[in-house]
């Protein structure tokens, strides 16, 4: 790697937990090169400074570009694709969250209810379909709160974020002022 030591331990943590965030080692690392490169890089450049093979900067390239993840570029008068990441890591993070949905929630989402429109045939299906209506109402308690939040402009969803444990506060003070609705409220969710 050559990598300024402070980018290449950046790059390779970032690499080592893209394992466990569902990408490979590889991937990590070109994404965290990208991220910290003050302007785009095409795959001979990446290639060089991460000391990986042409076609494995390849696939990861194309993978970061399924997730809309990294920017194609042109530069005029190159022929080559230059690769970078949004400046904003809010963007960054509204789309990881995005495609995670897309490609998570949403079609566990379609199972759960189309598990659940069938008709159960024994106690044990009315049990199973008893426990899958409760994940079904989770999911798709978080999808229509991803749904709201989605629409927050940045400043707010920073606002939101940063509340933390303050929620609690407004929740019971809203328990306080109106207790029947907070009571309806708890009702439908669980």
């Amino acid at each position: 790697m050559q990598l300024p030591p402070l980018v290449q331990a950046f790059v390779l943590h970032f690499g080592e937990m893209g394992s466990r965030w569902g990408i490979n080692r590889t991937v990590g690392q070109i994404y965290a090169l990208l991220f910290v490169s003050p302007q785009g890089l095409n795959a001979e450049e990446i290639v060089d400074k991460l000391g990986l093979s042409r076609s494995n900067v390849s696939m990861g390239l194309k993978e970061l570009q399924a997730w809309s993840l990294v920017r194609l570029q042109h530069r005029p008068g190159d022929r080559r694709d230059y690769f970078s990441t949004p400046e904003d890591i809010w963007q960054i993070v509204r789309t990881l969250v995005e495609e995670r949905k897309k490609r998570e929630i949403d079609p566990t989402l379609t199972l759960l209810r189309e598990l659940l429109m069938e008709a159960a045939s024994d106690d044990d299906e009315r049990y199973a379909q008893q426990r899958l209506t409760e994940m079904r109402d989770l999911f798709e308690l978080f999808a229509g709160w991803y749904g709201d939040v989605r629409r927050l402009d940045t400043q707010r969803l920073v606002q939101l974020l940063t509340l933390g444990a303050q929620v609690q506060k407004v929740l019971e003070m809203k328990e306080r002022f109106l207790p029947g609705r907070a009571a309806r409220g708890k009702a439908s969710i669980g």
